[in-house]
């Protein structure tokens, strides 16, 4: 990996993102994103106080915006003159096409084919064209980094060191308003969140803990850790669409297997029963992947580990009406 700023040049370890790259991500960015609130969860429990970073806020509806931007941001006009394009099931989407827009180039998003109709209603309205695939065959852009035919610049929704520098702004955000925060939970999709949030907290909280959130149906962190290796889980598809997949992308894991503690896995009634909480309690909309954060945080099976000060990082809120619905009526969303 090299990263490239405006203001540095230098090769990026395989095991961390370095500071100085976040911090000059902040800058790159901070005109075009949301700096978004750091609240606490209205709901007690004992020994925790629990808080959300309420990513879902931002123009796009999730953190994407951060990594995307500064992806584009540290590209010449050279590299950007046929547009870009990214493998994405919608969020990242949304935030590159939304970068894209601002900047005046084609934006093209190849995505699978269980993407909801939400994100994709709001990739075309930010103007990016979509192309949708099989599964397998999305999930082969992401770990080939391309896509026959299609012209633009690549931008990896995870591997791309500025992409998680971007991300790890959030990270910044969090310990500037909570200095004392004890755990960050981020959900877990490909590992760009994580490993951008998790380097920052880190450098600025040495003895924080930084976990990821998977869901039953898609676990392949959980298994690569208990494995010692990138592992191949059998995925199922679910309504937590923007977390999980397949494997662990095999670029990611010098950084994932450093940064995180553990995965914590929830099950698809503990989310769809955290998006009824989020949504009752503190009238926050959260997709899947946001309010997964929240219920492992919530789940008495982590509570020996769970304690202090948490930080749930709700990353989006890109979920279907007729979704939302089903969990506001206690059932897990078809």
């Amino acid at each position: 990996w090299t990263y490239t700023s405006r203001n540095m040049d230098l090769r990026t370890p395989t095991d961390n993102i370095p500071f100085q790259s976040i911090t000059a991500a902040k800058d790159n960015i901070e005109e075009s994103i949301i700096r978004t609130p750091l609240i606490p969860l209205n709901y007690n429990v004992p020994g925790k106080q629990v808080y959300l970073k309420l990513e879902n806020l931002q123009p796009i509806g999730s953190f994407k915006i951060r990594g995307a931007g500064n992806a584009l941001a540290n590209l010449s006009s050279e590299e950007l003159k046929d547009g870009v394009y990214t493998a994405s099931a919608g969020n990242f989407a949304q935030g590159l096409a939304w970068n894209a827009r601002e900047r005046g180039i084609p934006c093209n998003v190849v995505v699978p084919d269980h993407a909801p109709v939400t994100k994709l209603d709001a990739i075309k309205r930010l103007g990016g064209n979509i192309v949708k695939v099989p599964f397998d065959q999305w999930w082969e852009v992401i770990q080939t980094h391309q896509y026959e035919g299609m012209k633009g610049k690549f931008i990896h929704p995870v591997c791309d060191p500025a992409v998680i520098a971007g991300n790890g702004t959030i990270g910044l955000e969090i310990v500037e308003d909570l200095p004392d925060v004890d755990v960050v939970i981020c959900p877990y999709g490909g590992g760009g969140l994580i490993s951008g949030v998790s380097s920052a907290v880190k450098s600025l909280r040495t003895n924080a803990k930084v976990y990821a959130c998977e869901v039953e149906t898609a676990a392949p962190l959980k298994l690569s850790l208990d494995f010692g290796k990138p592992s191949t889980f059998n995925y199922i598809a679910s309504f937590v669409d923007g977390m999980g997949g397949k494997s662990v992308l095999d670029s990611m894991w010098p950084l994932v297997s450093n940064l995180v503690d553990d995965s914590l896995v929830v099950t698809l009634q503990e989310v769809a029963d955290s998006v009824k909480l989020l949504a009752e309690r503190n009238r926050v909309v959260a997709e899947g992947a946001g309010a997964a954060t929240v219920a492992a945080a919530l789940s008495e099976k982590f509570s020996d580990r769970l304690s202090g000060n948490i930080v749930c990082v709700i990353s989006g809120g890109n979920i279907d009406t007729n979704k939302l619905i089903q969990a506001l009526e206690g059932k897990i969303p078809q």
